[in-house]
């Protein structure tokens, strides 16, 4: 049950994200959703339950099983003039796409010199820790964030989720949305008149710190805050920043956390080995160089194949892993 009243909504993320779509499609004709099994049953974790009752399958499309078509499909659209929301319905299903990702909805618009605009969405559930089988519990942001045009964004509160898919279809940009899988039941409050940020390409500080960033996006915001509560009980400050745009990264308020705090730490799920956190290390550190006491902290998943689910919370980065990283960063 949501529990509501004239401006706000205390929900799941799964039921905001339902939400936020049912605006867009309400808001804007053009915009449709595609994806395997989303219209009558509403996807796996029933994100789009009931869209395609209200809507109609015209505008809510059940797809055959082939995600390069999907992808491909949404693309001619978008240069007729829609705005096409496509579900991938596992993260580990990106791969087959990854040639129209990558090589045509990536290029398109510097291709034809800015005359052709393909805003399309794919949503993507994204991350583990949900007890799944093989190529289910991926984390391929930083696969997709090597390509230049295209956007990427996850939100980790219903909040976000409820703005921030409204904003991405809203975007003249192709964007690819990471939903953090195993937050789909994460209760929170929606204000449904004023989003986090006005754009859904900028950081938000989540909480305030004085002596170390900690940086975190999608499903590990809400352990960072653990965290951060931990090291505080141990009599440090710790400010948490969630990235929520993957690209861009937002280093402008990166940069101005840490010339206040003086330390950083990243954490992510995906591998540590040519993970976003390795770029956004770099970047502070150049930024930063003089303002930092002591390198930036990585900690993420190791440099190996996604485990069987039994071993999965041993591969992904926890409280105590993250706090290590702290202490380390505490130590210099």
């Amino acid at each position: 049950m949501s529990e509501t009243t004239e401006s706000t909504l205390r929900t799941t993320m799964a039921k905001a994200l339902n939400l936020g779509m049912r605006r867009a499609l309400t808001d804007d004709p053009k915009v449709l959703l595609m994806g395997e099994d989303i219209g009558s049953l509403g996807g796996v974790y029933r994100v789009t339950e009931g869209l395609k009752g209200d809507f109609g399958a015209h505008r809510v499309r059940d797809t055959p099983l082939g995600e390069a078509g999907i992808v491909g499909t949404a693309i001619g659209m978008a240069m007729r003039g829609y705005r096409p929301v496509c579900e991938i319905q596992f993260d580990g299903f990106t791969y087959p796409a990854f040639n129209q990702i990558t090589t045509q909805l990536a290029k398109m618009h510097a291709r034809s010199d800015g005359d052709v605009q393909v805003p399309v969405t794919i949503r993507i559930p994204s991350g583990g820790v949900i007890g799944s089988i093989e190529h289910h519990s991926e984390s391929p942001e930083a696969l997709f964030a090597h390509t230049a045009g295209v956007r990427i964004v996850t939100p980790s509160t219903p909040q976000d989720a409820y703005w921030m898919i409204q904003q991405s279809i809203s975007s003249q940009d192709p964007v690819i949305f990471f939903e953090p899988k195993r937050r789909y039941w994460l209760r929170g409050q929606v204000d449904l008149l004023r989003p986090t940020s006005e754009s859904p390409f900028t950081a938000h500080v989540v909480r305030e710190g004085e002596e170390l960033t900690l940086v975190a996006w999608g499903p590990l915001v809400p352990v960072a805050l653990a965290v951060a509560e931990a090291a505080f009980e141990d009599g440090h400050s710790v400010e948490v920043v969630d990235l929520r745009s993957l690209s861009p990264i937002d280093f402008d308020t990166l940069e101005a956390s840490v010339n206040r705090t003086g330390r950083m730490v990243v954490a992510h799920e995906a591998p540590v080995f040519g993970g976003l956190g390795a770029e956004i290390a770099s970047r502070i550190t150049d930024r930063c160089f003089y303002s930092l006491e002591a390198p930036v902290q990585r900690v993420g998943g190791y440099h190996l194949p996604y485990p069987p689910a039994g071993m999965e919370e041993n591969y992904v980065p926890d409280l105590d892993r993250i706090l290590d990283a702290v202490e380390r960063a505490f130590a210099y």
